[in-house]
């Protein structure tokens, strides 16, 4: 009889949910401390605040915003304009979920990279593991992050390939 592999869900340790949500304003934008997955998964059912999008838009340093909007949160900057007439309106539980996400990967390429910086200048370029492909532009798709999430995890342990 075969034995079914467990899979495992890969727990996200509070150091790390704490520099997501730093990077979305932290407690005082996200109305609260994040200290679990269940808390990020409460705060993305409930939507994001606006401001924690302009609390990562504005702290981008090398990035270009309308690049990252577009490619990785998946809003037109018309549409991030528009958003900033009515800041207490949430954001969707879309937006929201691909806001953390971009947060979450930027938040592992500034570990692996040493700044975020260096962090957001891989984002922006043609990546050998990742078939010449910038890792920005397949944050728009979910297959496109488990890739660059894939690879970030192999350039932390040194897998290049």
């Amino acid at each position: 009889m075969a034995i079914a592999a467990k899979q495992t869900v890969p727990e996200v340790a509070p150091r790390d949910l704490q520099k997501i949500a730093e990077l979305l304003g932290g407690a005082r934008v996200l109305s609260g401390h994040v200290n679990s997955a269940l808390d990020a998964h409460e705060l993305l059912l409930r939507g994001l605040p606006a401001s924690a999008l302009d609390h990562l838009v504005g702290h981008l340093r090398v990035l270009h915003k309308a690049d990252s909007l577009e490619k990785a949160v998946g809003m037109s900057v018309r549409t991030y304009q528009r958003r900033k007439d009515t800041p207490s309106k949430p954001l969707s539980q879309e937006q929201s979920g691909r806001a953390w996400k971009f947060a979450e990967i930027l938040a592992k390429a500034t570990d692996v990279f040493g700044s975020q910086e260096e962090a957001e200048q891989w984002l922006e370029r043609p990546a050998i593991g990742l078939d010449q492909r910038r890792p920005i532009d397949l944050l728009s798709t979910p297959a496109g992050i488990e890739l660059v999430e894939d690879y970030l995890v192999r350039l932390e342990y040194g897998v290049y390939a």
